[in-house]
This record gives C-alpha cells, sequence and structure tokens, in this order.
C-alpha cells in the first residue's frame, strides 16, 4: 500500500533540504513551490487571473511576473495575500493531484507532497502521513537575514505570515528537529520511514 507524506515546515526551517533527502532515497517529490511557479507562467489561466487582480506594474519587460514586487504587496497586506492564494492554491492544487496521482499509477511505494501551507490551506488529508521540518525562531530569523538579505522586521513578517512552527508541530505525526546536523536530520527522517514500514 502506497503511503503520501505530506512535508511542511515554515519559512528558512529547512523544509527543502529534508524534501532533497527524500529525492536520494528515491522517494518522489511533488514540490508545490516548483508548481505554483509553473501555473502563473504567462499564458496559463492563473497568470491571467493574477495580472487582472493586481495590475500591469507586477510585470517585468519579458511580461513574466515580478515574483519581489507581487511580495512586497501582498506580504503586508492580507486581503491582497489573500486574493493570491484564492488564485494560486486551486490552480497548484490541481497539477499537484495529477502528479501524485502518476506517481501512484507508477506503483511508487511512497509519494511526498511538499506543501509549505499544508496545515494553513487544510491540505492535509490529501496526506496518509504528515511531517514538520521544525526550527527555533531564532535560526528562522537569523537565516532569513543571511539568505535574504532581510532586516529583523522584515524577516518577522515572512515568518508571522505564516502559521507558528510550534502549532504546525501539535497538529504533525512525526517531527524532524533540524536545529542541528544535516545528517542528525537525516537520521531521524530515516528513523521515521522505518517505522512507517517504507524502508
Amino acid at each position: 500500500m502506497a503511503v503520501v507524506i505530506g512535508l511542511t515546515g515554515s519559512i528558512a526551517s529547512g523544509k527543502s533540504t529534508v524534501s532533497t533527502m527524500f529525492e536520494k532515497l528515491n522517494i518522489p517529490v511533488v514540490d508545490a513551490d516548483k508548481l505554483s511557479r509553473v501555473v502563473v507562467e504567462p499564458g496559463e489561466e492563473a497568470y491571467r487571473k493574477i495580472v487582472h487582480a493586481f495590475g500591469e506594474d507586477i510585470l517585468l519587460e519579458d511580461k513574466q511576473i515580478n515574483r519581489e514586487k507581487l511580495g512586497r504587496l501582498i506580504f503586508s497586506d492580507k486581503m491582497k495575500r489573500q486574493k493570491l492564494n484564492e488564485i494560486v492554491h486551486p490552480a497548484v492544487r490541481k497539477e499537484m493531484i495529477a502528479e501524485k496521482e502518476r506517481y501512484l499509477s507508477q506503483g511508487e511505494k511512497a509519494v511526498v507532497l511538499d506543501i509549505p501551507l499544508l496545515f494553513e490551506s487544510n491540505l492535509a488529508h490529501f496526506a496518509d502521513k504528515t511531517i514538520v521540518v521544525f526550527v527555533d525562531q531564532e535560526v528562522q530569523i537569523d537565516r532569513l537575514m543571511k539568505r535574504n538579505n532581510f532586516t529583523r522586521e522584515e524577516a518577522m513578517d515572512r515568518i508571522n505570515s505564516q502559521m507558528s512552527l510550534s502549532e504546525k508541530v501539535k497538529l504533525a505525526d512525526e517531527v524532524i528537529d533540524n536545529n542541528g546536523s544535516i545528517e542528525n536530520s537525516y537520521e531521524q527522517l530515516l528513523h521515521i520511514l522505518k517505522n512507517w514500514g517504507i524502508f
């Protein structure tokens, strides 16, 4: 029986690192972030809806969406963020389900749904099991400031726009504590997969 695993975390928690570990273990990953880029390419339905909702000011010269500009627009405005989510999420969900079904029909024993907003968007029911990648908030802030050249305030804005990691931990079946080394997180992942009978 194939197991569908919902993988989530929060911004700068190290979810992508764990996602890569799954790929190295030859467990296919359906990445919601990657799909969210695909569905907003020029010509796609979601792209047209975004331009209609937010205006042509958010476009680059080549007509691609200027993600930074749109990001600044929505992170400080809850209504605009909600509007964008109402356009993008259904399109991503549709692609995600199609990709997951494709892997299952190929006989994969497990498929990972890598979804940053797994709990916020009420998508946990798409998975049989859920894993949260956890780090302390100070680690998150530090990583965001270094990685994105954010001020502390900008980093906090991004973190506060999502459900807190401590809340996600309460909802998850398993937690990977990513405060330590990559090797340590990998061992935690292997332990979880063995418990679930995948390895």
